[in-house]
């Protein structure tokens, strides 16, 4: 997999865990700019679920196998959205500690998706 990819992922949804947990301090709930950063996370991960498809379809494969790859190939997906959900039912600063707390579960799950790779090597 392309550690491009994975770092773009990595950073941008750090970034938006920054902003929403400090968004959630001001007693700030979600709002429209935050769904955007929502969306540009969420873009970056369909663009790692598509690389890492073509790169399966070629041949590379996980070290620790492709079921497991998969699997939290598609949870890094639906992180945000989930949170985004979760987020809207919530229109208060928790929904927005919701969206931190996403953005932090899903850089932990590309720490893992890196690891499950190989860290590089596959």
């Amino acid at each position: 997999m392309l550690d491009a990819v994975t770092l773009t992922v990595s950073v941008t949804a750090l970034l938006l865990a920054a902003w929403c947990a400090y968004a959630a301090y001001r007693d700030e709930p979600t709002n429209d700019r935050h769904f955007a950063g929502m969306a540009v996370v969420t873009l970056a991960t369909l663009v790692q679920l598509v690389v890492s498809l073509v790169q399966l379809g070629h041949g590379d494969r996980p070290e620790q196998g492709v079921p497991v790859f998969i699997g939290y190939l598609i949870g890094a997906v639906f992180t945000i959205p989930a949170a985004a959900f979760m987020s809207l039912a919530e229109r208060s600063r928790w929904g927005t500690a919701v969206v931190a707390a996403g953005g932090l579960i899903l850089a932990v799950l590309e720490l893992r998706l890196h690891d499950i790779w190989g860290a590089g090597h596959g």
